[in-house]
């Protein structure tokens, strides 16, 4: 065969194999035998080894997985993927579709209706008529190529025929049956079971080994063509249509809506097959149908105006509350957790559920043995509603608190209605402080989550916030756990060595201090800089700090004037932790910013909010999340809302982007 040959078989194995795949993922229909499609893949995988040149990273053979990747490489979005505002109910429908027609001046609306897939966002990348990559919504403004996972997705094609550059915006999910057949799989190897389908398929999406996404038979649905006018497409629902035509997968459940009594309609229509689909939705979403509107309508600060989510009521179920177990915290914080007999809510399988205090489990006069009523609030924590009184037998059984801590023995003490251990060595409260140590936020040492610290803890590697650091020491007992390996450990083992090099705001939010946050961190280390300087402060002089209030003052005092809490901050430094505050920031008192209170609203070209806020705050401002009297600066970017109107009716200055950045230019020369 001759290279020409080759090219020409090569395009036509390719064009058949995606036709098949469609017909078959799209379409639910195939016009060919597996082992027909089976011979053509096989022989374009003989091709392409004799001719390596021929091999497409687009080829249907690269849809299988296999590629292993170290990490995911950000991806800006060219434009934002924003979050959508909620709706709950038929007043709060009403009121938004009444906006929408006083916005736009007209009697009646057309909008489309979509089922809200319960999966992970997702955007697709298109140019040429070839796909060029996926990247995960992120925050919204950068996200993480995945295109190695998201191509083992059988129904996504690969090739379209429109050329120019477009982006599709939706969702990958896991179909019932797949997260059915999954969780057999995995309990017949002893693995944990995955909670419900979104989060087997995010960890899918998210694994750096492709072929873990294409054992698992994800999908997906596509809504949203984001560049649809540049495409030629002013109608939402014709936008849709022409997905269909290029060979995405669209939801057909969706309709064109033509006022508020179509939008109640569709919902009770939606509600009544929710449980029929094969897939998990947590609601319906709303856009209005004409993309020309868009633009007058405008966004908000998060959220565009033109679109709203209907989220649908907590679905309640019953189950039985097997028996009540204490937890505590690392503040010694007690709270009583519920076990249940296992029961199926919102789309997970459902064990246990936090009871908050002993007053809420007095004033919902809940009882071990009860049936009692379960939701999930928002669709995602489980809450108890209350016992099915009528139900009772008489076998019930009270709930007592105990008078001492079930972990260590020492008393208990109650508070304000909760109840604390107070016994600073007890082991519970050790284990959530290494967790929160370790978590994102504080020193962020990935793969130290609350299932390994407990653990190591329960191995006697851990006993306190500086024995991470000394964890290379059991490095061969550690690797000879169940589910250990030498790359785990050494993984494990660089995170924490990196984490090292963290800057002191995170340092001092690591360490648990009572009333010090992440906000009141960042405080904390600009103005002292050094962590031994807080050891001889007093309590006058953190008062003295804007923001730092009398209690918080009081904590951090008796944090840095504990005997064994200074021993442990000894050993971290010798350890090499880094006590430094390593920000950039340049206060300067004559700075236009320094000293005023700033409110960011509407989207941010050049940094992201949480940057500039960084930045602002680096030179002396303070940002702040709500508009009011005391606000001295609103810095409004496109899609500026609410705060931006408030502010003009305050009198409060206003600038745009452009203008604090020259403001920011001057401070540095």
């Amino acid at each position: 065969m001759t290279i020409e040959e080759a090219r020409t078989r090569v395009k036509e194995l390719t064009e058949l194999l995606e036709r098949y795949n469609y017909e078959y993922y799209v379409l639910n229909q195939s016009s060919v035998s597996d082992a027909e499609f089976d011979r053509l893949m096989n022989e374009l995988k003989l091709i392409e080894a004799d001719f390596p040149g021929l091999k497409s990273k687009n080829s249907p053979t690269q849809r299988v997985g296999g590629a292993v990747q170290s990490e995911f490489k950000k991806i800006p979005h060219k434009r934002l993927m924003l979050s959508l505002g909620n709706v709950y109910n038929e007043d709060e429908v009403r009121a938004w579709d009444k906006r929408i027609r006083d916005l736009l001046g007209q009697d009646e609306v057309t909008y489309s209706g979509e089922l809200k897939i319960d999966g992970l966002g997702m955007s697709l990348i298109y140019d040429r008529g070839e796909f060029q990559y996926a990247v995960t919504r992120g925050d919204g403004e950068v996200g993480e190529d995945v295109s190695a996972n998201v191509i083992t997705i059988n129904s996504i094609p690969m090739h379209v025929k429109e050329t120019r550059p477009f982006e599709v915006r939706g969702e990958v999910f896991m179909p019932n049956a797949s997260l059915e057949a999954l969780n057999e799989k995995r309990m017949q190897t002893g693995e944990p079971l995955f909670a419900n389908a979104r989060n087997a398929a995010a960890g899918s999406i998210r694994n750096l080994d492709s072929s873990v996404a294409a054992s698992r038979k994800l999908d997906a649905y596509w809504y949203y063509l984001v560049n649809a006018r540049e495409i030629g497409h002013t109608i939402h629902s014709e936008s849709l249509d022409f997905l269909d035509e290029q060979g995405f997968k669209t939801n057909h459940e969706r309709k064109v809506l033509y006022g508020v009594e179509d939008l109640l309609a569709y919902i009770d229509e939606c509600t009544a097959k929710r449980e029929t689909l094969g897939y998990d939705i947590d609601g319906i979403v709303f856009k209005v149908n004409d993309i020309t509107l868009y633009d007058k309508l405008g966004y908000t600060a998060k959220e565009p105006r033109w679109a709203i989510a209907y989220k649908f009521p907590p679905t309640e179920v019953t189950t039985r509350l097997v028996d009540i177990f204490l937890t505590i915290g690392r503040t010694g914080r007690v709270t009583p957790n519920a076990v249940l007999e296992p029961v199926r809510v919102a789309g997970s399988m459902v064990q246990r559920a936090t009871l908050n205090n002993e007053d809420f489990i007095a004033e919902k006069d809940l009882r071990i043995g009860d049936v009692i009523g379960l939701h999930k609030a928002a669709d995602v924590i489980p809450e108890v509603t209350g016992p099915i009184v009528s139900a009772r037998t008489g076998d019930e059984v009270p709930f007592i608190m105990p008078d001492n801590c079930p972990i260590c023995g020492n008393p208990l003490t109650k508070v304000k209605g909760l109840h604390y251990c107070l016994n600073k060595d007890c082991e519970s409260r050790k284990i959530e402080s290494i967790i929160h140590f370790a978590s994102r936020n504080a020193m962020d040492i990935d793969g130290m989550g609350e299932k390994v610290v407990e653990v190591l803890f329960g191995e006697g590697f851990i006993h306190d916030i500086p024995d991470i650091y000394r964890l290379q020491d059991h490095a061969s007992d550690i690797k000879r756990l169940d589910g250990w390996s030498d790359k785990s450990i050494n993984s494990l083992l660089d995170a924490i060595e990196e984490s090292k090099k963290q800057s002191l705001e995170r340092l001092l939010f690591g360490l648990g201090i009572k009333e010090v946050g992440e906000k009141m961190g960042k405080v904390l280390a600009k103005r002292y800089k050094n962590l031994e300087d807080f050891y001889n402060l007093s309590e006058e002089e953190l008062l003295k700090i804007p923001d730092v209030g009398p209690v918080a003052a009081h904590c951090v005092y008796e944090f840095f004037h504990d005997e064994k809490k200074l021993n442990e901050l000894t050993l971290l430094k010798l350890n090499g932790v880094n006590f430094e505050y390593l920000g950039t920031d340049t206060v300067d008192v004559n700075s236009y910013f320094y000293g005023k209170t700033i409110v960011l609203t509407g989207t941010l070209v050049k940094y992201s909010r949480d940057e500039m806020t960084e930045i602002l705050e680096g030179i002396g401002a303070k940002c702040a999340g709500s508009v009011s009297k005391k606000t001295d600066i609103v810095i409004a970017g496109p899609g500026a809302g609410s705060k931006l109107t408030k502010a003009e009716a305050l009198g409060i200055e206003i600038m745009d982007e452009e203008t604090a950045l020259s403001h920011l230019a001057r401070l540095n020369g």
